[in-house]
Formats: structure tokens, C-alpha cells, sequence
């Protein structure tokens, strides 16, 4: 099992940043990709960014720019520095995590409210 453990949400004005981070703890030498999700109030969850264990990163169109994933293997931590936000980034973002064993995960944290208001 692998348990996650975000941080770094709170309230921000627009064109404010933060920077979320995600801890791992557990079988984390069974991590492959990890990565954020986020879901808005009445909408679906969406895809922010996926980090893999080598480091190869993808985006979301709508953050591409401003977002920027990052992972620290040494730490087992992965990071979503947000840049220029925008109200629509309002959402509760989550962190995930894939595991390479066939059958194990993904697994989710708790997640992390992001509240982008002037």
C-alpha cells in the first residue's frame, strides 16, 4: 500500500501562486507515475499533470505555462508549483499515485482545497 499526504492549498488572489506538495509514504518503490488531479464544484475530476519516474512531465492545455510538476525521488515527494492563477482554478486538487504491480492502486490523497478569489 502507499498512503499520500498533500499540502499547500489555502486561498490566493488572482495572479497570485502556490505550490501543493505530495508526500508518500508505504511501498513507494512500487511507484510509477504520479500527478494531480483537481475537481471543481459540479464538475468531473480532471487531469492537471503526471509526472513519471524518469521525469517525464505532461499538462492540462488549461495550466500548461503556468503549472509546473515536479518530483524529488530522494523525498518521495511530488510538487505542483500554479503560477498565474485564475478563479477557475478554484478546485480541490488530488494527488495520485500509480503503482507498477499488476492489480495495486491507483492511490489517492485526501486532497487540498485551492481557492483562487480576490
Amino acid at each position: 500500500q502507499v498512503q499520500l499526504v498533500e499540502s499547500g492549498g489555502g486561498l490566493v488572489q488572482p495572479g497570485g501562486s502556490l505550490r501543493l506538495s505530495c508526500a508518500a509514504s508505504g511501498s513507494i518503490s512500487s511507484i510509477n507515475a504520479m500527478g494531480w488531479y483537481r475537481q471543481a464544484p459540479g464538475k468531473q475530476r480532471e487531469l492537471v499533470a503526471t509526472i513519471t519516474s524518469g521525469g517525464s512531465t505532461d499538462s492540462a492545455a488549461s495550466v500548461k505555462g503556468r503549472f509546473t510538476i515536479s518530483r524529488d525521488n530522494a523525498k518521495n515527494t511530488v510538487y505542483l508549483q500554479m503560477n498565474s492563477l485564475k478563479p477557475e482554478d478554484t478546485a480541490v486538487y488530488y494527488c495520485y499515485a500509480e503503482d507498477s504491480r499488476l492489480y495495486y492502486g491507483p492511490y489517492w490523497g485526501q486532497g487540498t482545497q485551492v481557492t483562487v478569489s480576490s
